[in-house]
């Protein structure tokens, strides 16, 4: 039996696309006796023809795959894309690195380990460049018979 004309009705009257127009297999003789729009707006109102529900996307995967990298996970190297210093800019390296120093030698000297020309001095060294971690700055103000 060809429905054709009762679908693309149904679809104009409930404003949805032809392909979600849903039929009631039980009342097909009914639904192709109904040639006019009256017709076919009195069997939506039986309930013959109805409108399918819209499918949606499920975001579980989604939801999963955050919270696994919300936990740290799937940051291997497989996943990395871009260049070193896109994921951590260098800028946000050194930032790190010199605060942590200038905060060393703040309490080195505070606790006297060194003394305020000391103190200066390997300052302008850090800001230079010249220590890439607390311990190297630590080691080299050793060497060089820098603490009290």
């Amino acid at each position: 039996m060809n429905l054709t004309t009762q679908k693309r009705l149904a679809a104009d009257i409930l404003k949805v696309g032809v392909n979600r127009i849903w039929i009631d297999p039980e009342r097909i003789d009914e639904v192709s006796g109904a040639i006019t729009r009256d017709g076919v707006k009195q069997l939506i109102k039986d309930g013959a023809i109805r409108a399918k529900l819209k499918k949606g996307i499920s975001s579980y995967r989604s939801k999963k795959i955050a919270q696994q990298k919300k936990k740290g996970r799937r940051k291997g190297p497989g996943s990395i894309k871009g260049a070193k210093g896109a994921r951590r800019p260098k800028k946000e390296e050194w930032m790190t690195t010199i605060r942590a120093l200038r905060k060393d030698l703040k309490e080195m000297r505070d606790n006297r380990e060194i003394n305020r020309s000391t103190y200066r001095k390997l300052y302008k060294m850090a800001k230079g460049g010249a220590f890439k971690s607390k311990s190297y700055m630590k080691t080299y103000a050793r060497d060089h018979d820098m603490l009290r």
